[in-house]
């Protein structure tokens, strides 16, 4: 019966240089960084923004990023253990890493560059970032995947993986299903915006991109194991309540790019 299911063995790692571990997880989340900034080279030459403005901004989005989806992981989840141990918390490249923290993050530091731009709103640098963002997160999801973590319920489904890592349950391949559908947000997101709606409708792109995400992300939540115990008892885990609010607010921006579109 085992020889139906795909047995996922493959090491974190890719190689080690005597003390220095390279692994997929970093990789690959250095390498959505890589893809973003020349992604948002070309928008910025497409908008007539000097490139200087692009290599500000990819330091915002590292920092924004990492220590959002960090401290988001860490107090969202477990917060007892990682307040108890706060050296744990910069150990970033073992993995943890929360999508909703890392939206705050983002957010946070978007606002703060955007203050220091001229003729850039804050809603416009959204509009933009979220393309990336959405890659981004389909290449960190392969991460959680090579490091065998957030991983799906039992199931019988004959594309279910056997993470050898950590028992011999065949389970939902729940990393793979979130990094197709970011995947498929950003090819969303970034016709969206070549066709030019996501230029006539500002919000337009950051509603859908919270909306699409993160309503996933409500969905996906019934297929996976809950990543703390004290989530047991709940009719709905931390990451589902932690989604609600953003695909309330995807809907506003939706809503109201549309209305101020209307009134032109």
């Amino acid at each position: 019966m085992l020889l139906a299911f795909i047995e996922w063995s493959i090491s974190p790692e890719i190689f080690h240089l005597g003390p220095v571990s390279v692994r997929w997880y970093g990789f690959l989340f250095a390498m959505a960084f890589v893809a973003g900034y020349f992604i948002m080279i070309k928008i910025f030459q497409k908008e007539g923004r000097p490139g200087t403005d692009v290599e500000q901004l990819a330091v915002y989005m590292i920092f924004g990023t990492v220590i959002g989806a960090r401290l988001g992981h860490c107090l969202f989840y477990n917060p007892s253990y990682y307040l108890s141990n706060p050296i744990e918390i910069l150990k970033v490249w073992e993995g943890g890493l929360a999508s909703h923290g890392a939206a705050i993050g983002i957010i946070t530091a978007l606002y703060l560059y955007s203050k220091k731009k001229k003729g850039m709103t804050f809603l416009w640098i959204l509009d933009r970032i979220v393309i990336v963002v959405a890659l981004g997160g389909s290449f960190i999801r392969l991460g959680n995947l090579f490091n065998s973590e957030i991983i799906g319920k039992a199931t019988d489904v004959s594309w279910a993986f056997i993470f050898t890592a950590l028992d011999d349950i065949p389970r939902h391949p729940a990393q793979l299903y979130e990094s197709m559908a970011y995947l498929i947000i950003f090819l969303i997101l970034l016709f969206t915006y070549l066709k030019g709606s996501g230029k006539d409708k500002t919000g337009l792109l950051f509603g859908l991109f919270l909306f699409l995400v993160f309503a996933f992300r409500f969905f996906i939540e019934f297929l996976k194991e809950n990543q703390s115990s004290f989530e047991a008892g709940m009719a709905l885990n931390m990451g589902q309540l932690l989604s609600i609010p953003f695909v309330l607010v995807g809907l506003y921006f939706i809503a109201r790019s549309v209305k101020v579109k209307n009134k032109k």
